[in-house]
């Protein structure tokens, strides 16, 4: 259960994969659906006795259409059938721990596993990580980047892994120019390029990126680059605050990767802390006009611009 659906899939995709031989699903495995299926309909397949195997795997996907009547599943969960394997996938959802079926569950030793969404800030790690074990490296940047353009979507982004090691050969370390190249995620002109160039006071680069970002505002959402900047922000004001300048305190503090602390350490050269707490306000007020408040419709690109005078100026 929870609001992550990766490992909530992968989990149920192992258990339909590998509990059963080949042999014996045709008769002792059942894949169910929450929208098109009653209660008492998964209490009587959960019930059945196995043909000739010691046990069926009954998995129920899209529970959380059953969201209202789940409950009643407390009585068969209270006695299961021991040679049942009945799984609930109860996706973006999360059962009430204080009633009856979580708590039937639990007492007769039943694995209720919570998925929960991961922060923006630990997806970095968990490519590294997921990768590392299939034999791939991947820069700093390139991670960034794809944490930047599909958020913390694990799915989506487990998809766009999986394109990439079609391509390249293990033990290749991705770099930004695998990304551009097989995704279509630019190196240069991205959310994380336009905070680097605005750390730097790089003017012409942040404009630069703005334009592309005018030109294509259905890949480049205002909102999502007012967010990001405020992020960015955000971070530099908790810097200005901390005594202990030693990077992997800096790291560990502001939750990001030890490679960029020197291009925060820049940036909160470049803006003191009177200025950041000015451009927090500011970008809270375009985040308003991004979302058509007082902004007379007016077009994303030229809201960025003005943006990008009152932060550089």
């Amino acid at each position: 259960m929870g609001e992550e659906a990766y490992y909530i899939d992968k989990i149920s995709d192992f258990i339909e994969n590998n509990v059963l031989d080949e042999s014996e699903k045709g008769f002792n495995q059942m894949v169910l659906y929450g929208r098109d299926v009653t209660i008492d309909e998964i209490e009587s397949n959960a019930k059945r006795y196995p043909m000739m195997a010691e046990r069926q795997v009954v998995i129920v996907k899209e529970a959380q259409d059953l969201s209202r009547t789940i409950e009643k599943l407390a009585q068969y969960a209270a006695n299961p059938q021991p040679s049942t394997v009945l799984v609930l996938n109860y996706k973006y959802k999360k059962l009430d721990k204080r009633k009856a079926l979580y708590k039937a569950i639990k007492k007769v030793g039943g694995v209720v596993f919570e998925s929960k969404t991961m922060y923006e800030n630990q997806v970095a790690d968990w490519i590294r990580r997921v990768l590392a074990g299939q034999n791939y490296n991947i820069s700093p940047k390139a991670s960034q980047m794809l944490v930047e353009f599909l958020g913390t979507d694990l799915g989506k982004i487990d998809n766009e892994l999986s394109k990439l090691k079609i391509v390249l050969p293990e033990g290749t370390q991705i770099t930004p120019d695998h990304i551009e190249e097989n995704i279509g995620i630019s190196k240069d002109y991205n959310n994380f390029e336009l905070r680097k160039a605005i750390g730097e006071r790089n003017v012409v680069k942040a404009h630069r990126i703005a334009k592309y970002f005018g030109e294509n505002p259905k890949d480049n959402p205002f909102v999502f680059t007012v967010y990001s900047l405020f992020s960015f922000f955000s971070q530099l004001l908790q810097l200005h605050g901390m005594t202990d300048r030693n990077p992997r305190s800096i790291a560990s503090a502001i939750k990001v990767h030890p490679y960029f602390v020197t291009e925060y350490l820049d940036a909160a050269k470049n803006f003191p802390m009177k200025k950041v707490s000015y451009i927090i306000g500011v970008l809270r007020e375009y985040d308003v006009k991004g979302k058509g408040v007082g902004a007379n419709a007016t077009p994303e690109g030229d809201l960025l611009k003005e943006l990008l005078v009152k932060i550089l100026g």
